[in-house]
């Protein structure tokens, strides 16, 4: 059972949104940046893997597309309105440093 899967049986939705606030499990970001989610936490607290958050318009309306970065992979989710995944994906540069290009939105 997948952490989406298992999450979604106890009654809690693996992305919600709340306050305008997009809110999503650790667990989902921490397997798409291939990362334990204890050290994902750490991470974040130390700013070494930051995100971001962009609204569809016009035919993506109703969508967000979530991205998330770490020294060498990016991983990106998008969702509809319902917080239901549609689509995942995720780039690892190896030992390579992530690009500078990638951190653009829509990049």
């Amino acid at each position: 059972m997948t952490a989406a899967t298992e999450h979604q049986v106890q009654g809690m939705k693996p992305i919600e949104f709340e306050n305008g606030a997009v809110q999503i499990d650790a667990a989902i970001v921490a397997e798409g940046l291939g990362l334990a989610p204890a050290l994902l936490q750490e991470q974040m607290r130390a700013g070494r893997i930051t995100s971001l958050a962009e609204r569809g318009v016009d035919a993506d309306s109703g969508r967000h597309r979530l991205t998330f970065f770490s020294e060498h992979r990016r991983f990106r989710v998008v969702v509809d309105q319902i917080g239901a995944i549609i689509q995942r994906s995720a780039v690892d540069f190896g030992d390579s440093l992530l690009p500078k290009s990638v951190h653009k939105a829509g990049g």
